[in-house]
C-alpha cells in the first residue's frame, strides 16, 4: 500500500524535523532511523486516545510485535517530515497500524508502516484485553 498525502486518511499528525545525526554514509537518513520516527509517533499517537492514558497509570503498555517497513524513497538533510498514523484493525488484545512518512513541503510519500501491537500487563507480563475505546472509529485508517 502507497498512501497518497491525504489528511484526511489519518487521524493523527506528527512532525519532525531530520537531524544531521541521522544520516548515513550516504548522507540520506539511515533506514534504522525511519523505524524511530514510526515509533515516535505510535507513542504520541497513542497518548492521545483517553482509555489509553488511563490503562498506561495501571501498568499497561503496547508491546510491539511486527513492523513491516515498505522504505519508498531516501529522505534527505536537511527536512521535515510529516507522519501520519492510524488504526487499521482491532483485535482483542491487539491492534494493526498503518503509518506513512511524507516530506512535509512536497508532500512527497517516503515509506509505510503497517506494525501490530498487543496491549499488555507490565506486571505479569501477559497481553491483556484492549481498553474500550468510544469513538474507535475516529482512530481509524480513512484510505
Amino acid at each position: 500500500m502507497k498512501p497518497s498525502y491525504n489528511t484526511d486518511n489519518f487521524p493523527f499528525w506528527t512532525e519532525i524535523q531530520v537531524r544531521f545525526r541521522d544520516l548515513d554514509a550516504l548522507n540520506h537518513v539511515n533506514n534504522a532511523v525511519f523505524n524511530s520516527y514510526f515509533e515516535e509517533a505510535r507513542i504520541r499517537f497513542t497518548q492521545t486516545i483517553p482509555s489509553f492514558i488511563e490503562s498506561m497509570k495501571k501498568g499497561k503498555s503496547f508491546v510491539l510485535v511486527r513492523a513491516d517497513i515498505q522504505y519508498i524513497k531516501p529522505i534527505l538533510y536537511p527536512s521535515s517530515i510529516l507522519i501520519g498514523s492510524a488504526i487499521s484493525e482491532y483485535g482483542n488484545s491487539s491492534l494493526s497500524g498503518i503509518q506513512a512518512i511524507y516530506d512535509s513541503k512536497s508532500r512527497e510519500l517516503h515509506a509505510v508502516a503497517q506494525t501490530t501491537g498487543v496491549w499488555f500487563d507490565l506486571k505479569t507480563h501477559r497481553p491483556i484485553r484492549l481498553p474500550d475505546i468510544p469513538d474507535r472509529n475516529s482512530y481509524l485508517f480513512k484510505g
